[in-house]
Parts: C-alpha cells; structure tokens; sequence
C-alpha cells in the first residue's frame, strides 16, 4: 500500500541562534516561529519482489541498492540502520523548496524519514519523540552541527514560542485575536536571493563564537526579542503590531548579521534595502545565512511591487499553517 509523509517548512521568525546546545544549555533559548504551507512529500511504495535491487531511492540523486550500509543518503542509511528496519521499499522524495533554502528542509527530511519508518514498522510516535528521534539523528549519530527548532517545528507544526532549556523543551502557541492572524498571513513574503548555500561553514563560526560565548550579548538580543514579538502578538491594532513586528524582525536581521561575516555580503544586503525602499515592514535572511530566502512582512500594496523588482520567480507568498508531519496511506 502506498504511504505519503507531508512534513512542513518552517520560518523562525525570532530567537534563531539560541536554539544550539552551545548556548541554551547555559543561558537558556526562546524561538518564535511557525510552519508555513510548502512541504516536503516523501511517497513510499513496497519494492516489487521482481525487482533487481531491494531499494529504490529517489532524491536530488538516484539510488538501487540492496542493503542499508549501502546507501549514500546519510540520514536514510542512519534511520534505517538504527532502527533496525530492512525490509524493501521504493521512495521518492518531492519538495515544493529546494533544500538550502533556510527553511528547516533537512531536519523537516529527517523528522518525515522517520515518521515514516515508524509506520511502517506498525508503531505511532507522539510529536516529542518524534523531535527528539530527529535531533538524536542529526546530532548524535551523524554529529551535525544543529539547532533543535528545527525538528520541533517540524514535527509539532503550528505558530508557536519554543523554550529551550537544559533539560526540558516547553512549547506555547502564540496568542492573537484572529484578525491580526489574517493579517500576518496576508503579510508574510519571502524573497529568493538566488544563491544556495550550505549552511556548515557559517554553523561553524558561529557555534565556536557561541561556545566560547563571545557572542552571548548578542543572543541575548536576540532571545529578548522572541518574548517582545509575543508580546505584541497580543496587541488588538493589527496596523501597530504589524510595524512593530516587522521593526524587530530588520533589528533581528541587524544582530544576526554581527554574529558571522558570512551570513551577509552586497547582493544579500542589496535585496534587504529594495525590499525596504519598496514599503515593507521589515524582514530577515531566514536560516544560517549567506543565500537562501528573505522573509519578509509588507502591506498587501508593496508585494506586487516587490514582484516588479525582483521577478515573480523569486518572490513566493506564503502563510503559517498548524499541521507538523502527517501519514496517509493510499488505498
């Protein structure tokens, strides 16, 4: 029987950074974000039994092969090996963002694989153990440098503040009245900056910046400004709160850039400052930095302006939703 996994992206609006063990298990972390309405589809058929391989993996590459050593992927090979499950499959894996793009699309993959294991192996995660099976993969097996939002908002989905602690997550969905709701959907915009990136190179000076703590102020910023932004949330001038929130989120984008001098150069910086001049509230490179999307908020009359500047292509609407990862099994 076919099975489909729909797993969510996300945009972290405020907080990101303090979400690395590095500093949260010191100082403690808040994130304010949410996931948005692209996804990534992972669509699993059972192997034919007269196919010449035991597997079929279907990515940015193609893969056949007969045992899970064998597979390049590092997080498919990982969760299968780990979690003890070998029996054939064909899968595919279709994403409405290419990956590299700021938006959690790895842990979003790792939290969908293995939502998707556990089904087929007859069993039903909770959403935490879901996230926390994720950062064990991510950080323990294949020792990755991440934050642990990602495979929260992945798994969890919704609007909401996340907590980070030494020792425990706590996660409170964002209050607002409904239509400053509306009207933060009908704001939220991303900018493509047409530049890819891989995100290991800037991770890595800034979680050595952030486990010697010279960058601890800075965080601190940045922390504060995930509580300010809920607070706002709570506003009922839907006009004031969205100007305040999108002050903090280019006050945001100012902190971040401090922390590497790899997260922003002229091109990026160029595309923030076309986006201001045109009229929008304020925005962010989302992610580690150095390419990937703009988020932005803007007045309903700035966005096609914006996709006059630069190109329908580039620009992509979107709006939070509440689903985290789901199975559907196709009859």
């Amino acid at each position: 029987m076919p099975v489909i996994v729909k797993t969510p992206l996300r945009v972290s609006l405020f907080g990101g950074g303090t979400d690395y063990r590095e500093y949260f298990e010191r100082e403690g972390g808040a994130v304010l974000g949410g996931t948005i309405d692209k996804f990534i589809y992972l669509v699993c058929l059972p192997m034919s039994s007269v196919a010449e391989t035991r597997y079929r993996l279907t990515y940015s590459k193609v893969e056949t092969i007969n045992t899970p050593e064998d597979v390049h992927h590092p997080v498919i090979r990982e969760v299968l090996l780990d979690e003890g499950y070998d029996v054939p499959f064909n899968l595919a894996v279709i994403s409405d963002i290419p990956g590299g793009s700021g938006l959690g699309s790895s842990s979003a993959f790792t939290v969908g694989f293995l939502n998707l294991v556990r089904h087929l192996k007859g069993t039903t995660p909770t959403k935490h153990d879901l996230a926390q099976a994720a950062i064990r993969v991510e950080y323990e097996l294949l020792q990755e440098r991440v934050g642990v939002q990602d495979q929260y908002h992945a798994a969890f989905g919704g609007f909401s503040l996340y907590e980070f602690r030494k020792q425990q997550t706590s996660i409170s969905p964002v209050q607002m009245n409904t239509r400053l709701w509306e009207r933060l959907n009908a704001s939220l915009v991303m900018v493509h900056t047409k530049h890819y990136r891989s995100a290991s190179v800037i991770l890595e000076e800034q979680v050595k910046a952030t486990n010697d703590g010279s960058v601890d102020n800075d965080l601190g910023m940045i922390k504060a400004l995930a509580y300010e932004a809920r607070d706002v949330f709570l506003t009922q001038n839907e006009d004031a709160a969205l100007r305040e929130l999108g002050k903090m989120l280019s006050e945001t984008w100012k902190i971040k850039r401090s922390l590497s001098a790899s997260i922003s150069n002229q091109h990026l910086d160029d595309i923030y400052n076309k986006a201001m001049s045109l009229g929008a509230y304020g925005g962010k490179l989302a992610g580690a930095g150095g390419g990937g999307f703009f988020v932005f908020l803007a007045p309903d009359h700035v966005i096609p302006k914006m996709r006059e500047t630069f190109g329908d292509d580039a620009v992509v609407k979107i709006a939070m939703q509440d689903e985290g990862s789901r199975i559907k099994e196709i009859v």
